[in-house]
């Protein structure tokens, strides 16, 4: 299994290589050359197998042998050993068809923990097979730095540094970063929106300079691993819903493009599922793009659901990729204009575009409103986030014969303000959070600058600080 750039000018590389690399050296992303199928028969023989056994399934034909099965099935065990549940995605029925596939169970409550718990053993066996050390490097819009923070704190092999938006997570997000004490996790507050940490981190990347002096590695939905361990969950709920025999639809809310994509990828993979919807929330650009065919940024809005304020969705230019035949000088040209002027045209329009996907968008009274409802319908307290799902399910997927599964991304318990403030109640963390908001923060507030955060990782982490000592 090899892996090539959506922009096409960087060389092709197999599956460590890609897990340690994250962003292509040409700005790309990488996918894989070819897409792996699994036949009826081994999905149907997914059914009522323990999680890490789904996973090791779906993920080792990915992999092209760069892990014995023994290894993978070891990695994974380890990995979502850490959840609070033994499903470790459970599924919540909460209406005669609609079913809550809750992803939330794992150390910091949030989805990000599926991928990230697996993607830091995958990481650290590569490394110490080769004797290296990386510095990782991430941007989030909440819950992929907590998500990686914890993956990874205490590691001898890695150093994390997180760069998230100053004032724009919430206090439990926030937290989850800054707590940790560990030395080799940094949590960086940018003086900017998401979309400027996620610029911030492509930049560094593509300073190949400080890319190679500082072995960066990425965590984001960027690094295909990431993708590619989310996957797993769109099988387990497939199959436990009656697939290959029936097919599935999934709403899911996101923002970067990956989760959605995670699902596009499963059903290249043959999994039948009838129809994904993008969910999103007051920030449309996705809504708007598979409406028109036009992907436009108008700035980012503030909300309750603050993982998904986005406007440069990062995996969606993998899916450009696959959409217009594996075109990367068109990639590359629309990259451009949407660097130039915020805009760039899908060749084959909207039409091309509900080929895949069907999308919807909530404003913040709509969002309230349905965590109102949904509460007093089924007794469910479903998160903002979930909520933008909810709605998307609602609107895109008629009620009937197929199966209709919501992707709930974060606890309820992360975003406990705005909860109380919707419903009344404030949802309360798990016990073993219950230290949380008492611990001391560790944090570092620095400009919207490359250089500023680049000093910055010079000097703490990895070889850049030893260089500096």
């Amino acid at each position: 299994m090899r892996y090539i750039s959506t922009r096409g000018s960087a060389p092709a590389l197999g599956f460590e290589d890609v897990l340690l690399a994250g962003l292509a050296r040409d700005g790309g992303l990488y996918v894989p050359e070819t897409w792996p199928k699994l036949p009826p028969e081994t999905i149907a023989a997914l059914a009522g197998r323990p999680f890490a056994e789904i996973a090791v399934e779906v993920i080792e034909p990915f992999t092209g042998g760069a892990f014995s099965r023994g290894d993978l099935l070891r990695m994974a065990g380890s990995a979502y050993a850490t959840f609070g549940h033994p499903a470790v995605t459970p599924l919540v029925q909460i209406g005669s068809d609609l079913w809550i596939l809750e992803l939330f169970h794992g150390p910091t409550l949030a989805f990000k923990d599926v991928a990230m718990q697996l993607l830091a053993r995958l990481m650290d066996d590569v490394l110490q097979r080769r004797g290296q050390r990386a510095t990782i490097v991430g941007a989030t819009s909440g819950d992929t730095g907590g998500a990686a923070i914890e993956a990874f704190r205490g590691s001898s092999a890695v150093d994390v540094v997180i760069l998230y938006p100053a004032g724009r997570v919430s206090d439990v997000q926030r937290r989850m970063m800054t707590t940790p004490r560990e030395a080799n996790v940094h949590a960086v507050a940018i003086e900017g929106t998401f979309d400027d940490c996620q610029a911030l981190v492509k930049a560094m990347f593509n300073d190949h300079a400080f890319r190679d002096r500082m072995c960066l590695a990425g965590v984001n939905s960027i690094n295909w691993a990431r993708i590619v361990a989310q996957v797993t969950y769109y099988f387990a709920a497939a199959v436990a819903l009656g697939a290959p025999h029936r097919p599935v639809s999934f709403a899911v809310p996101t923002g970067n493009f990956g989760d959605i994509f995670a699902g596009y990828v499963a059903r290249q993979m043959g999994l039948p599922i009838e129809r994904l919807v993008i969910g999103s929330n007051t920030n449309d650009i996705l809504p708007r793009t598979v409406a028109t065919g036009v992907y436009e940024k108008r700035g980012v809005t503030a909300t309750t659901s603050p993982s998904m304020d986005i406007e440069v969705s990062s995996n969606f230019e993998r899916y450009l990729f696959e959409a217009q035949s594996r075109d990367a000088a068109l990639i590359r040209a629309q990259m451009a204009a949407l660097a130039q002027s915020g805009r760039f045209e899908v060749r084959g329009g909207p039409e091309r575009l509900a080929r895949d996907f069907s999308a919807a968008s909530a404003t913040e009274p709509e969002v309230a409103d349905t965590i109102r409802r949904t509460r007093l319908a089924s007794g469910y307290m479903a998160d903002p986030h979930t909520a933008c799902g909810l709605i998307a399910a609602e609107r895109c997927l008629p009620s009937g014969a197929t199966p209709r599964v919501v992707l709930a991304t974060a606890h309820p318990a992360k975003f406990p303000d705005t909860m109380a403030a919707i419903l009344g109640e404030q949802p309360g963390l798990p016990p073993r959070l219950a230290s949380l908001m008492s611990d001391p923060e560790r944090t570092s507030l620095l400009p919207n600058d490359l250089r500023a955060v680049e000093r910055f990782i010079e000097t703490r982490a990895g070889a850049g600080a030893e260089q500096h000592a």
